[in-house]
């Protein structure tokens, strides 16, 4: 977060706030009763410096918002427009208007998401974390290791947060929201219970106060991994792959959301194996299957399995 701050408090917030809460500008003299909003907020400074604590309040949670809408809109976009299977939709468990709920359910848990992560964003930008800015500093090797370090935290740490979630005394209070969606579309990524959204997201934003890491380095980890939860919903149930035994893929996580009680990872396979919860995907256990049997029975789809597309009526 201190580096999308970095990048945009010259950009746009200092003139922002410059505009909302102005000080005088140096050599004028405002004796005559002359409004500071006459000026540009180039002549001015704004009352709330960059470190004051309100400011960063604001500021994080107004890009905190933006950023996690943002990218929920443009990669969940492309990821059901480009990759997911709208045969899918015909499945029997697929929801009347499920596109739509996803999204809503989405819109709704975001923003309290982003409020119970602001006390460590804050902390993270009033230099609390162990972020630090020059790569030298620990050297370049350093950043391999450490990025290495951080999946690697993740993963564990999520898949028993992930698991611990689907305890009965738990699961029907926090996790049920998510499992609504039987067969997830890309939309889901972010339809949580707002508490189980912050609370599997938390190790993301504690490696950095446990373990030195680029600053620049984890802003990329942090997004990359946006996407990743986008794209492991795209219902894409590819088996046979090279990286099936060790990638923890879209297949996968179809599976999860079907069978409830396997792969509970986050990236890679190795904790699901070990810990007894992995299932491999496979072709038979595709939910196109059930989904291509409605289409056919209602005559939806030509001799390729493909979606007839309705002519226009003239």
């Amino acid at each position: 977060m201190d580096v999308a701050l970095e990048f945009l408090d010259p950009l746009i917030l200092d003139k922002a706030y410059a505009w909302a809460l102005p000080s005088a500008p140096l050599g004028i003299d405002y004796s005559n009763g002359t409004s500071p909003h006459k000026f540009s907020a180039a002549q001015t400074t704004s009352q709330w410096p960059r470190d004051n604590i309100y400011r960063q309040i604001i500021s994080i949670l107004a890009l905190t918002q933006i950023g996690a809408m943002s990218l929920y809109l443009i990669f969940s976009a492309l990821s059901y427009y480009l990759v997911f299977d709208r045969r899918l939709e015909y499945h029997p468990r697929f929801l009347k208007n499920q596109v739509r709920q996803e999204i809503i359910s989405s819109f709704s848990a975001v923003p309290f998401i982003n409020l119970l992560t602001l006390p460590i964003f804050l902390a993270e930008v009033r230099g609390h974390s162990l972020l630090y800015s020059n790569a030298n500093e620990y050297g370049w090797t350093w950043l391999a290791v450490s990025t290495v370090l951080y999946m690697a935290f993740n993963d564990f740490a999520i898949y028993w947060i992930h698991r611990l979630e689907h305890h009965p005394s738990v699961y029907k209070y926090i996790h049920k929201p998510h499992h609504k969606w039987i067969v997830p579309t890309p939309w889901a990524a972010l339809a949580f219970h707002p508490l189980d959204g912050f609370i599997q997201s938390t190790p993301y934003h504690l490696f950095v106060f446990i373990c030195p890491m680029q600053r620049h380095l984890y802003m990329v980890l942090f997004v990359a991994v946006q996407i990743w939860t986008i794209f492991i919903h795209d219902g894409d149930m590819i088996s046979g792959h090279w990286t099936e035994k060790w990638l923890n893929s879209p297949a996968h996580h179809t599976l999860h959301h079907m069978y409830f009680t396997v792969n509970y990872g986050q990236y890679f396979t190795w904790a699901d194996t070990y810990f007894g919860s992995h299932r491999a995907p496979q072709p038979e256990l595709d939910p196109l299957h059930d989904a291509l049997k409605v289409l056919r029975a209602k005559g939806l789809v030509d001799e390729n399995d493909q979606l007839i597309k309705k002519k226009k009526t003239e």
